[in-house]
């Protein structure tokens, strides 16, 4: 029977993966990568380096063509529900030609702002195929934030709200401290400023890494104005940052 490992491989620095995931990608035969064109072709590398330090080559890598959706739709669920069927079927397509262990290995950890599993619960229900299939948690971009900048997520005893740059744009900050992902606008700019500190990072344990620091008053201007330096040197850009007024 066929079995799928989804495993979490951080944020970027191969340090960060656990015993735990590279015990599982010992076991795989292939490894799934779903692309992102040439512009996030890096991504595939951090991927393949991962496995070059931990697993015994060599390997098989079998790059899915990510499918294209609208980044502005009027149907934003809708649009990203149909995106995520088409996502499924060229997964269920690779995995059709593997007969023994896959795994596809997932930026961060696939329980936070991740479709992997919701990809994987698709093709199980199309009934075409079947496997059996595990999921390996990975240090979260919202934790390596945490760690590079030395700080802590939250106040002693209030929550912390995690969110995107859509939601904040649409809702504002929530009580306690609110962590963005997903924000391609730079939306803590639509956030009156007054009061907030910022704790900005982009490529978080990669080379390109960059940390941006301070009241959001001050600091966003020059956060706006690097993040278009980097997305323009790169062609491609992942960020995340932690609000607190």
């Amino acid at each position: 029977m066929r079995e799928l490992y989804v495993i979490g491989v951080g944020a970027g620095d191969p340090d960060q993966v656990t015993m735990q995931a590279i015990k599982a990608m010992r076991r795989a035969e292939a490894f799934f990568v779903i692309g992102k064109g040439e512009a996030k072709q890096d991504l595939v590398g951090v991927r393949t380096a991962i496995l070059d330090e931990y697993v015994p080559g060599p390997h098989r890598i079998v790059e899915i063509p990510d499918p294209p959706r609208d980044r502005a739709p009027a149907d934003y669920t809708g649009v990203v529900e149909d995106w995520h069927e088409r996502r499924s079927v060229r997964l269920e397509e690779a995995f059709a030609g593997i007969d023994g262990v896959g795994a596809i290995l997932v930026w961060g950890d696939p329980a936070l702002y991740d479709s992997t599993l919701r990809m994987v619960e698709r093709v199980l229900a199309r009934g075409r195929i079947s496997f059996a299939y595990s999921v390996i948690p990975g240090v979260t971009s919202v934790s390596a934030l945490a760690a590079r900048h030395r700080t802590v997520l939250h106040r002693i005893g209030e929550p912390v709200h995690v969110t995107t740059g859509r939601r904040l744009r649409e809702e504002g900050l929530g009580p306690g401290s609110t962590v963005v992902m997903l924000d391609g606008e730079c939306s803590f700019t639509a956030v009156d400023a007054a009061g907030v500190h910022i704790w900005w990072g982009a490529y978080l344990g990669m080379p390109a890494e960059t940390l941006i620091e301070g009241p959001l008053a001050e600091v966003g201007p020059r956060i706006v104005a690097r993040r278009a330096e980097l997305r323009a040197e790169h062609g491609w850009i992942m960020d995340v940052y932690l609000l607190r007024r």
